[in-house]
């Protein structure tokens, strides 16, 4: 995208359409999230930053063009949502946009990944969005606003070694679909944004993914291209701006709609053949954590656990 002075340039129609709107995204520390609040503070709004890491959140907050605000807070903690809607509402107005774009993956056989660590994923990807939607839904409500929930060609096709993440993709899939129809009588709009093959820290380790490595292998030369966390950012700025029902990071994914019934048996086909071909240890390794921010989230999850109640030592 072209930029100015190194912010990103939008199109005035755009700027005119966000510029003084209020606009909350979760996940926003690094990645798609950090992405997105830049493109959305150049094209005028204001920015709340929310996530687990409070040092990274700031650090980007400081490097916005436009007013915004951090607020540390566990997707999966009501209280903390609860807390930072009333925070968001008092410093920069009621939320007009919200983006459920928290989450974090694990990879690894089913019965080698831990039970917490498994519903952990679920936690923060599917019951978080929802707890995101429940925290911000007056808000939206009385603006008239637009929520976008984060999901994933992951939803189109579940991949073996990746069950967690692929369930909870499903899952807000399936959740937007039934909130849409519940809320837009009362003037509030629900976008699903469907990402493929994007440049985050959760994607570095691909190669070391058998599953996934094969299956990027296996499609046509475009669509095994990786995106940069930009670029997805600009196709969700305009989605936002258009108030859109679907967007497509790339674009071409609209055109798989129609194939989605005929991908679960081509990606088990291909996931079949390459997980015979392994060697006998990958399929007993256990189960990680992808990328940083999934791995701070881990961390600071266990952490908590690990604490004893307040007024205990």
């Amino acid at each position: 995208m072209p930029t100015t002075r190194g912010r990103p340039r939008h199109r005035a129609g755009a700027d005119a359409l966000l510029r003084d709107r209020t606009a909350v995204v979760t996940g926003a520390a690094r990645g798609v999230g950090e992405a997105l609040v830049r493109h959305l503070s150049a094209a005028g709004m204001r920015v709340a930053l929310l996530g687990r890491e409070e040092n990274a959140l700031r650090a980007v907050a400081a490097s916005l063009p436009g007013p915004s605000l951090c607020l540390e807070a566990d997707v999966t903690d009501r209280a903390a949502l609860a807390e930072a809607a009333e925070g968001v509402a008092a410093g920069l107005g009621p939320a007009d946009v919200v983006v459920a774009n928290a989450g974090i993956a694990v990879s690894g056989p089913f019965d080698r990944t831990a039970a917490d660590l498994w519903q952990r994923v679920i936690d923060v990807n599917l019951t978080g969005s929802a707890d995101t939607a429940r925290a911000f839904l007056p808000q939206l409500t009385a603006t008239r606003g637009y929520y976008l929930q984060i999901a994933s060609t992951a939803a189109f096709g579940s991949s073996p070694m990746m069950s967690a993440y692929c369930a909870s993709k499903a899952g807000v899939e399936s959740f937007a679909l039934a909130l849409r129809g519940e809320v837009e009588p009362h003037g509030v709009q629900i976008g699903i944004a469907y990402l493929h093959w994007t440049g985050t820290d959760m994607l570095s380790g691909i190669d070391d993914h058998p599953v996934l490595a094969a299956l990027r292998r296996n499609q046509p030369r475009p669509a095994r291209r990786v995106h940069s966390p930009d670029q997805v950012a600009q196709w969700l700025t305009r989605g936002i701006t258009a108030r859109a029902p679907q967007i497509y990071a790339p674009p071409w994914l609209r055109w798989c709609q129609p194939l989605r019934p005929w991908f679960p048996p081509v990606v088990a086909r291909l996931a079949r053949r390459e997980l015979r071909s392994l060697p006998p240890d990958t399929l007993t390794a256990s189960g990680e954590v992808l990328g940083a921010g999934g791995r701070a989230d881990w961390n600071s999850y266990r952490a908590a656990r690990s604490a004893p109640p307040d007024g205990l030592s």
